[in-house]
């Protein structure tokens, strides 16, 4: 059976990123979820992943600043790129309901997208998290009906979550752009690059 080719993203499984890979390059690669940007990075180097997918641009808030940074800084050449719709759910416990709601919690990029929604209810406090899907992950293990995550429907759908409100996001046109990210000895050894 031969090796399936490892695609590094940040976030947990159910991530916007996740979606972005298996878009990209299919459902028979394996996904490595990485807590961090720099964790990402970090798991190209130590060879952790083959490929590392990220996130650099998002139609309603631009640039995803740190993700540009830490590339910029790295030696990974890009091998390829994928631009996904981004539809944001608010995601609570099972048995939740919208009118309890206190505390959102999801990644910044996330948050920026949703300034609409918080401008109507102010008395939701959005809090920053590293990740979209984790917060669904961690909402639902905690099983506080105050709080609720904003994520994609993959997320609520792999950690059993209630959609509360559906696309929460401030246009419906709401657009990322994702690399595909790899050391250029990776890209010489699969065929992508000739060696120079």
């Amino acid at each position: 059976m031969p090796c399936r080719t490892k695609i590094a993203f940040q976030g947990e499984h159910g991530a916007f990123s996740e979606e972005a890979a298996i878009k990209l390059l299919g459902p028979e690669i394996e996904l490595v979820p990485c807590p961090t940007f720099a964790a990402l990075f970090s798991g190209i180097a130590v060879a952790l992943a083959d490929y590392a997918l990220l996130p650099v641009e998002n139609s309603l808030v631009g640039a995803i600043q740190p993700a540009l940074d830490l590339f910029l800084e790295s030696s990974l050449v890009t091998a390829g790129e994928v631009v996904i719709q981004i539809r944001q759910q608010l995601i609570g416990c099972p048995g939740a309901m919208f009118e309890e709601i206190e505390a959102v919690e999801s990644h910044p990029a996330a948050l920026g997208q949703c300034k609409r929604f918080f401008a109507a209810y102010p008395q939701i406090l959005p809090v920053e998290t590293e990740d979209t899907a984790g917060s669904v992950a961690r909402v639902i293990a905690r099983g506080d009906r105050k709080r609720a995550a904003i994520a994609g429907r993959r997320a609520a759908a792999i950690y059993g979550g209630s959609i509360l409100s559906e696309n929460v996001e401030d246009d419906m046109e709401n657009y990322t752009r994702f690399l595909l990210l790899a050391a250029e000895s990776t890209l010489v050894r699969t065929g992508v690059l000739a060696p120079g």
